[in-house]
């Protein structure tokens, strides 16, 4: 995770470097820069910022200086180095539980199907949307207790 928010760190100033780049670059821009007045061409607008480039710009070097610092504080919660930093790592090092899923269920393939009555209803009609949601919920209490009734109790 270290390695992830260094990249992040290079990442945000490079967009920093690139937004200043864009901005001066929409400075000296003459041919975007000018305004179409009836059939003349004022050349008054040459000098102005094109907003829109240089806030989306901006805008992603603060996601990636969002992203570096909680990547950051994450690998700083950790405690430890993770496999993913160790150069003398195995690919079985980082192989962590999953969790536990049943292969024989089938709510999953329900819970899917009326998820689908649901924006089937949102595009067709909306009172599709009310078997769908009702099926969804039975769904999902499904698949949470499936392990508590039938052969596969406990």
């Amino acid at each position: 995770m270290k390695t992830n928010a260094i990249l992040f760190q290079i990442l945000a100033v490079f967009f920093i470097l690139a937004d200043a780049a864009y901005i001066v670059w929409s400075l000296l821009d003459e041919v975007h820069g000018t305004v179409a007045a009836g059939n003349a061409i004022e050349a008054s607008a040459i000098g102005r910022i094109e907003w829109v480039g240089t806030v989306a710009i901006g805008l992603c070097a603060v996601l990636s200086i969002f992203i570096a610092f909680y990547v950051g504080r994450a690998n700083a919660a950790v405690g430890g180095i993770l496999p993913e930093d160790r150069l003398d790592a195995n690919i079985d090092d980082g192989d962590a539980e999953q969790g536990f899923f049943a292969p024989w269920s089938w709510w999953p393939v329900m819970l899917a199907a009326s998820a689908a009555l649901v924006f089937l209803g949102v595009a067709v009609g909306f009172w599709i949307s009310f078997i769908g949601g009702a099926v969804v919920l039975i769904s999902l209490v499904g698949w949470q207790y499936e392990f508590y009734r039938g052969n596969h109790a406990h």
